[in-house]
């Protein structure tokens, strides 16, 4: 299914919902740009929490004014090096469009220089000692001085990105803050989104949504989505769908609080009432810290982190000394934290395999429990015995003999979904055989009984007769 934040993302200015004042700013500092006018401020700031419209925002401005964005999003890396190639040149040449036509700055052809979560640029003194990351936030400064097409930084905290060696951009920038939206604008928008998608929505629903995700107009658009997933009428009562992302949502910060920083106190604070088993997290993290630390002495120092919280885990379920639990979540919360010597971009999280598998294999597991449940009773046998001694055999027999197959499909009144369990794909072709064979058995043994003419006693008299021997002299 297509994701309806990118689907329903707006392609200009005028259809940014909320921050008014933020999008008069943007075109204002955009006019500056017309010509072979440059600005004073060659570069803006736009600050505000995740789903405000940050990074629709500049796309937008781009579409409108027909400049050529060029992202550096969070997943690039973020040195001095990867700067100065991609938004340093960028930022002093000339452009072209999409077919390869130059377009020149004095005719009005312009690019925008994107970085998306710019605060998350790292100097040697934020984190580690690898010098592959020194250099970044100077790089950014020398380019926004030296270029001469418009640059916007995208940041969800500010402090971040002035501190230390980033003092100078805020002076050369201008900063534009970004608000969360208003429910009733939210709402209005998950009104047209189900418009769109033909979805007859319940307004209490759009308002419990609305209000929910305090303003984050991504997060609402994804909460919609969930609930409609192959549904076209949705009421209140729909909102129960939400409860598990809501968890999973929960899990996702608290993944983005390991990964993205190195604040042991922060991480502790996080995760200190956290509605989720440690071993459940423990299994969140070894999924995801591949996916992460693409820098390989990091996730071999990551793992070795979580191998030793493991070693703890083991202990408590051995020795049932929860007091180690502690030590247990330290080690992979804080441990996995400051394992890393580099800065990673954005990086979509996703729930442990097997619990995707088991989600996925829910229906068949219940056919089986089933079937399991009734060929044991038959045979008062436990579930555990039954699925191991009995069903193999059972199954086996149930897919080459077809009088036995219909014969128990009648014995334990097996419904269609379970027999096409014990049959598998490879022989569910003879489901219909089986039926038919089935309902055939069934009429037969309907008997008819027809009366017998019952034969009277013989007389004595023709008891001798009938037994009378020949004598001599009867010849």
């Amino acid at each position: 299914m297509e994701d309806w934040t990118e689907k329903y993302r707006p392609q200009s200015l005028d259809e940014i919902i909320g921050n008014e004042r933020a999008i008069t700013a943007l075109r204002n500092w955009a006019e500056k740009w017309k010509g072979t006018k440059t600005p004073k401020a060659r570069a803006i700031i736009l600050i505000g929490k995740p789903g405000t419209g940050k990074t629709s925002s500049a796309l937008a401005l781009a579409n409108d004014y027909r400049w050529i964005p060029i992202e550096l999003n969070a997943s690039d890396a973020r040195n001095a090096t990867t700067i100065k190639k991609i938004a340093t040149s960028g930022a002093v040449n000339e452009s072209f469009d999409s077919y390869g036509r130059f377009l020149s700055s004095q005719k009005g052809g312009r690019k925008l220089i994107i970085l998306d979560e710019a605060d998350n640029l790292y100097e040697k003194s934020d984190i580690g000692n690898d010098l592959s990351d020194k250099g970044g936030k100077k790089a950014i400064i020398e380019t926004i001085r030296l270029t001469n097409q418009p640059i916007i930084l995208i940041v969800n905290d500010y402090y971040n990105l002035i501190k230390g060696s980033g003092e100078a951009i805020k002076q050369i920038c201008q900063s534009i803050q970004f608000y969360e939206v208003n429910t009733f604008q939210i709402v209005e928008l998950l009104k047209r989104i189900c418009v769109e998608e033909n979805i007859h929505a319940d307004i209490k629903l759009l308002n419990v949504i609305a209000d929910r995700c305090k303003g984050d107009v991504r997060s609402a658009i994804n909460d919609l989505q969930c609930i409609c997933l192959d549904r076209q009428n949705i009421d209140i009562q729909s909102i129960d769908v939400l409860g598990y992302r809501d968890r999973e949502k929960i899990i996702f910060d608290a993944l983005r609080d390991i990964f993205k920083t190195q604040n042991i106190k922060s991480i502790r604070d996080g995760t200190t009432h956290f509605d989720v088993p440690p071993e459940m997290f423990f299994l969140w993290i070894a999924e995801n810290l591949p996916r992460e630390y693409k820098d390989l002495d990091d996730l071999i120092a990551g793992y070795k982190a979580l191998s030793t919280a493991d070693l703890f885990f083991g202990r408590v379920s051995r020795r049932q000394h929860y007091g180690l639990w502690a030590y247990a979540c330290d080690l992979m919360n804080g441990g996995v934290a400051v394992a890393k010597t580099h800065s990673y971009g954005n990086t979509k999280y996703y729930p442990p395999t097997w619990i995707r598998e088991l989600k996925k294999s829910k229906p068949a597991r219940a056919i089986k429990d089933a079937v399991v449940l009734k060929i044991g009773s038959q045979n008062h046998l436990s579930k555990r015995k039954c699925q191991e001694t009995i069903l193999p055999h059972f199954q086996y027999l149930f897919q080459k003999n077809i009088r036995f197959a219909a014969h128990m499909r009648k014995t334990l009144e097996l419904t269609e979904a379970e027999m096409k369990f014990l049959l598998g794909e490879k022989f569910e072709y003879k489901l219909n055989e089986i039926i038919q064979y089935s309902e055939k058995e069934d009429e037969t043994l309907v008997e008819i009984e027809t009366p017998v003419e019952k034969k009277q006693e013989p007389s004595i008299k023709e008891e001798i007769e009938h037994t009378k021997q020949p004598t001599i002299f009867d010849f």
